[in-house]
């Protein structure tokens, strides 16, 4: 009989070195582990392939990773929390607000108020359950420098919130290219049970690697990186019981002869990872129009809301 395997340290071929590696790298866990790629334990840890895929099958035994009867699923799901947007109208369409345990992606033109979803929800996910809140905190990547703390207060004064201990509660980080923001994804994970959070935010998930990337040549590369990203992004969501927030850019499809060319960037490999997503279109005034576009248990429909200085309202 083997030593029974409850750490990191007690899989087969870690010694101390590469044990210290894989902390540093954030594999701190067998549940990391259990879903690590031998690739990825390869590229962290110098571990060689046979190594890695023992590591990785040791693991998944120890956690007994396979098949599950769908009873204990429905367990699971009945854990799943909901952060409402402060549009009931939304909030219905969304089934009761922006879910825990995957990501959830918003899309749209310029200006069709995407980051206003950004800043209502890292207000609204600290009010109390009861509330629409999920009594947490919030993790913030921006990548395109469009965080407003201005617009984080007045949300929080229109909810009769106290505005310093609603932006203590909010965690910036600036990301400054792909790398970066990976590497912020990457370290969220030892923050989420530091700082209570139950919200993600990543806003907006392409515009580095669009400015990074351009070019057909490229494409290959970006979207390999672009998977890695959304993997760690999942995971924090499914093994942290959080939400996860992204909103993503636009572009024109010309091959769209009738109805609405827009369609988000990132291809298939976003289309895949967003368990939810929502196309935003501005429409009269502070209007909007929230589309809900995918999702694996609700019908698609659309529901109409207003941006003000309040934050999303209904009409």
């Amino acid at each position: 009989m083997g030593k029974e395997i409850k750490n990191v340290e007690d899989l087969p071929g870690i010694g101390p070195q590469a044990l210290e590696k894989l902390i540093k790298a954030g594999y701190k866990s067998l549940e990391a582990m259990a879903v690590a790629s031998p690739m990825e334990l390869i590229e962290a840890a110098g571990l060689g392939q046979v190594t890695a895929d023992k590591a990785i099958k040791a693991a998944r035994d120890a956690l007994e990773m396979g098949f599950e009867s769908a009873d204990k699923l429905a367990e699971k799901r009945k854990l799943v929390g909901r952060i409402t947007t402060g549009s009931t109208e939304v909030d219905d369409l969304l089934g009761g607000g922006i879910e825990t345990q995957s990501i959830t992606e918003i899309y749209g033109k310029f200006a069709s108020g995407k980051s206003q979803w950004c800043f209502q929800t890292a207000v609204t996910v600290q009010l109390p359950v009861e509330k629409g809140g999920l009594d947490g905190n919030c993790l913030y990547i921006d990548s395109e420098n469009s965080f407003r703390p201005e617009r984080v207060i007045q949300v929080a004064n229109h909810l009769g919130l106290e505005e310093n201990e609603v932006l203590k509660k909010v965690f910036v980080a600036r990301a400054y290219n792909t790398d970066h923001q990976m590497l912020l994804a990457d370290k969220a994970d030892e923050l989420i049970k530091q700082k209570n959070i139950k919200l993600v935010i990543v806003d907006s998930l392409m515009a580095q690697f669009r400015s990074e990337y351009v070019g057909r040549g490229t494409l290959a590369n970006r979207q390999q990186k672009l998977n890695k990203h959304l993997r760690t992004l999942m995971k924090l969501a499914e093994m942290n019981n959080i939400a996860v927030l992204v909103t993503n850019q636009v572009m024109q499809r010309p091959d769209i002869l009738f109805g609405d060319p827009t369609a988000p960037v990132g291809g298939e490999i976003v289309a895949h990872a967003s368990k939810t997503r929502l196309y935003l279109r501005k429409s009269k005034g502070d209007t909007r129009v929230a589309k809900l576009v995918d999702s694996p248990s609700l019908p698609d429909g659309e529901a109409i809301f207003r941006v003000t200085e309040n934050g999303l309202e209904d009409l």
